[in-house]
């Protein structure tokens, strides 16, 4: 089985246009790292580059598609329908594709409080086994084929004030995942567990505290060995931690539709263990070497 995953795509609105009184105080104080910092420039390609990984989906035929979150920059409506628009009929079909939302699409207390996120890709947020779910939604599993299951964690929280972005799962959902981990409905499958926040570096330590998971080993605990990963964005770049006996595969998508740093994992489950994962570009031929690397 294959599974593709992508994260940190970034849509972002033509700001300049839009009200002052639209924006907020918030956005406007970030507004530095979309123009000082380069973001805009980073990410002016991002609805193309994201309807050419949906593409791809197809053309390497996946089992399942996951986005792990911050599907825009400032969780403006403008900024949902690009992404909605640049991923097709694939955000139409829980059965096929798994979105969360990350920090960023949580950026503002009025975004979130009118469900923004929940409006485009509330379709997408189903479970298959809603007996499991404590904080809204969460966590929702989706069961996909007979070897695997993909379980939506809810990391994203609203920043008190923009530069704060870390992540909780919370005791809640963390009740919830124990209960679909032990489900002997699910014996035999591979758990894909998909959270915004990363619970590792790519040198395994904690990442900084104001981006960091906060309950990141209380997550890990519950998921041991080569049956599970944690699939994640936030960090920037692009990374595989392989399973031990106390920890599950970690794979980071990094931001797959920023300008040079443009890519995604397809990862590979079989006989219900995640067994491995490769690195592909957007694009990408369908070459004889790039099938011996997916």
């Amino acid at each position: 089985m294959r599974f593709l995953h992508c994260s940190d795509v970034h849509m972002t609105a033509d700001y300049p246009s839009l009200p002052m009184r639209r924006l907020g105080w918030r956005r406007c104080l970030a507004m530095f790292e979309q123009t000082v910092g380069g973001r805009r420039k980073a990410y002016a390609r991002a609805p193309g580059t994201l309807a050419t990984i949906a593409d791809d989906a197809r053309r390497w035929g996946v089992d399942h598609f996951i986005l792990s979150g911050d599907v825009t920059q400032y969780a403006l409506e403008p900024e949902f329908v690009l992404a909605r628009q640049s991923l097709g009929e694939l955000a139409e079909d829980p059965g096929r594709c798994t979105i969360i939302p990350g920090n960023h699409d949580v950026f503002t207390p009025g975004s979130h409080r009118s469900g923004r996120f929940a409006r485009h890709f509330g379709q997408l947020l189903h479970s298959d086994l809603p007996e499991h779910q404590r904080e809204g939604a969460f966590p929702f599993v989706r069961l996909v084929g007979r070897d695997a299951a993909v379980v939506g964690l809810l990391s994203a929280r609203v920043p008190v004030v923009p530069g704060i972005a870390s992540g909780l799962v919370g005791a809640e959902q963390l009740e919830g995942l124990a209960a679909v981990v032990a489900d002997p409905r699910l014996e035999g499958r591979a758990l894909l567990v998909v959270v915004h926040h990363a619970p590792f570096t790519p040198t395994g330590g904690a990442d900084r505290p104001l981006h960091r998971l906060r309950d990141a080993k209380a997550l890990i605990r519950l998921l041991r060995g080569p049956r599970f990963a944690v699939l994640h964005g936030h960090i920037h770049h692009r990374y595989h931690l392989p399973a031990t006996a106390e920890r599950p595969h970690v794979f980071c998508a990094g931001s797959s539709t920023q300008a040079g740093r443009e890519g995604y994992w397809i990862i590979e489950v079989n006989d219900g263990l995640v067994v491995g994962g490769h690195q592909h570009v957007p694009g990408e031929p369908r070459t004889p070497a790039a099938e011996a690397h997916a």
